[in-house]
């Protein structure tokens, strides 16, 4: 299926991360013109894309005038920008109830995983406003990297669960600010569960963390990068999710934030070889 995006210019913002370096690759496969936004890992990030048609940018998201350089920057480049993934965020340590958390660390939490994401998305529009909608009428599209943190709660960290928890406000909101801009212009989250970054890949080879994550999930497997990315390009496309905005996308093998299964009933080997299976 032609999902419309080759020529469409994106933005991932977060893309030094397993999930945002999955999709800068996934964007870039459907032929998007990819800018792949970086910070403290930006050296990083610009190894892994060297050789490719891929940007990397190096922008800090807590600053008000390093974001809005970005936007004008690639939009200046580049002419528009179609498509912004806001991936930003940060998981937090260590787990700490909310009495026990240092003010500075919540703030900071909420800074990376919210506000972030507000100012990219106030940047977006900012930059949409000037160029106006695609002259193809495909529409530009947003879409929020969320958290089932945000849906159930995540205990030992608060702060974590109310930024991804705000980003669906966000997402409920722009969805009838947008059109007012452009008026095929979506938004949308994707919201995943536990998933295999190069971070949980590693707490895998403790078969108890493994089987913990598993009790809650109908599917007896954790997602990928790539599962989490896909469902990014998805909702960014303007042929397959041309009629689809303000809405929440679950990528957690059907979750529901309490245990399914006993730990004996998970299979950690096959688990792991799921990670890995085409």
């Amino acid at each position: 299926m032609d999902l419309g995006l080759n020529g469409r210019v994106v933005l991932v913002t977060g893309a030094s991360g397993g999930i945002g370096e999955a999709m800068v690759s996934a964007f870039a496969a459907e032929g998007a013109t990819v800018v792949a936004q970086g910070h403290t890992r930006f050296d990083t990030l610009k190894t892994r894309f060297e050789g490719t048609a891929v940007v990397p940018w190096r922008a800090d998201l807590s600053s008000v005038s390093d974001v809005d350089a970005l936007f004008d920057g690639v939009a200046e480049r580049f002419g528009r920008i179609d498509v912004l993934a806001a991936n930003a965020g940060r998981w937090p340590l260590p787990n700490l109830r909310l009495h026990e958390t240092p003010v500075d660390d919540i703030e900071a939490t909420l800074s990376d995983n919210l506000r972030s994401a507000i100012l990219s998305a106030r940047a977006f529009m900012r930059v949409l406003a000037q160029t106006g909608p695609d002259a193809m009428g495909h529409g530009a599209s947003v879409v929020l990297t969320g958290s089932t943190a945000g849906r159930f709660g995540e205990a030992g960290h608060a702060a974590y669960a109310v930024a991804k928890a705000g980003l669906l406000g966000l997402a409920r909101t722009l969805k009838n600010e947008l059109p007012t801009l452009d008026p095929w212009a979506r938004i949308n989250v994707v919201e995943p569960g536990w998933t295999a970054t190069p971070r949980v890949r590693k707490g895998l080879a403790d078969p108890t963390g493994a089987q913990k994550a598993a009790q809650t999930m109908a599917l007896r497997q954790l997602a990928r990068c790539e599962d989490i990315a896909r469902t990014a390009v998805f909702l960014s496309s303007p042929t397959a999710a041309r009629h689809i905005t303000g809405e929440v996308l679950t990528v957690a093998g059907g979750m529901e934030g309490r245990r399914l299964w006993d730990p004996e009933e998970v299979d950690v080997d096959l688990l792991r070889r799921r990670l890995d299976a085409d």
